[in-house]
């Protein structure tokens, strides 16, 4: 059997943590030697995540400079906070370790817009060295690469709904509302006020409506697919009172002559060979709860005639196909593994 690689998660005590191991645990070309948390350091993995105890449960959770990490690892994923995760996957990328970095720190080609969205950026200089971790989209430029940048949860889902009929040209560029939906999980795992059980169960709320940080992400990467044509989208984010799921209700305007029949072969010449992207059909509504636990996206569409409205719908699981588990399909593109190494499992159902 071929020499298993050593695989660092850096930042594991949060959702995406948790589930970048709950996902390496059982991958056939993976050891985790190497595991990190600040707040938590000094615990074992099975103290944070009991879930994972009996497989990864056991491993210590440890401080560790980039030097250790370079040590004891031959590959990175990097599930710290933005700036934080710039300077260490930086180090790591200067000295030749291949990364999957899961903050957005390296999503924008532009330092502009990151800026405005996040702040100063603590290494600009290694922005050009950063792929976009869209494996649908950009895989060939990410097979053999040493820095990834793995999108936002929200971003994936819009775009694999999106990506396809701009490309082709067949809807409006810049009259697309993205009305989507998340789970608790999405929010992260730091407590707050305003996610504690009782302020979210039995509700339904937009935030940061117009205003989140992954609008600029989602016209940034859509404007590239519609050839540099500027892509303009109003984003609205709901929080639902559900553990995990994204669902996206995406609403765009066909150009003149263009039908369904067209929009839906745009789809299907995308993705007709994508294992993790599924066609549901015209006519039917993807759930989140069918993808709960995967590395799915499934994707529906249907035509307002009265209106002239395509009305596309997106679901994925946000910590997995819109984190963790999109994070191990760049791994395994990057060192040349089967693309659907670790992740070959179908949803949890109920």
């Amino acid at each position: 059997m071929a020499q298993k690689v050593r695989v660092a998660v850096v930042g594991a005590s949060g959702y995406t943590g948790g589930e970048l191991l709950r996902l390496l645990a059982s991958h056939p070309h993976v050891d985790i030697t190497l595991v990190t948390a600040e707040k938590h350091a000094g615990k074992q993995v099975q103290d944070v995540f009991p879930s994972l105890r009996g497989s990864v449960g056991a491993q210590p959770l440890v401080k560790a400079d980039a030097s250790e990490i370079r040590a004891q690892a031959d590959f990175a994923f990097t599930a710290l906070p933005h700036h934080t995760a710039a300077s260490v996957v930086a180090e790591l990328w200067t000295a030749g370790m291949p990364v999957v970095d899961l903050s957005a720190d390296y999503r924008f080609e532009e330092l502009s817009v990151y800026e405005a969205w996040y702040g100063a950026h603590p290494r600009p200089d290694v922005i050009p060295q950063a792929i976009y971790g869209l494996p649908e989209l950009h895989r060939e430029r990410i097979r053999g690469a040493k820095l990834v940048a793995n999108p936002g949860c929200y971003v994936t889902s819009a775009i694999l709904a999106l990506a396809p009929l701009l490309r082709d040209g067949l809807i409006e560029p810049t009259d697309i509302l993205d009305d989507a939906k998340s789970g608790m999980s999405g929010a992260g795992r730091s407590a707050s006020e305003e996610m504690l059980f009782s302020e979210v169960n039995e509700g339904f709320r937009p935030y940061k409506v117009a205003n989140h940080r992954h609008q600029p992400e989602i016209e940034k990467e859509l404007s590239t697919q519609a050839g540099g044509t500027e892509v303009r989208v109003t984003f609205v984010p709901h929080l639902l009172p559900i553990n995990r799921g994204i669902l996206s209700s995406i609403y765009c305007k066909p150009k003149a002559g263009v039908t369904v029949k067209e929009a839906l072969e745009a789809w299907d010449r995308a993705y007709g060979g994508e294992y993790f992207v599924r066609l549901v059909g015209q006519g039917k509504v993807p759930n989140p709860g069918h993808v709960r636990g995967s590395n799915f996206c499934d994707l529906g569409l249907h035509f307002d005639e009265r209106q002239n409205r395509l009305i596309l719908f997106s679901a994925l699981d946000n910590l997995v196909k819109g984190a963790s588990g999109q994070a191990v399909q760049n791994m395994n593109l990057m060192l040349g593994f089967d693309e659907t190494a670790g992740l070959d499992r179908f949803p949890i159902f109920p």
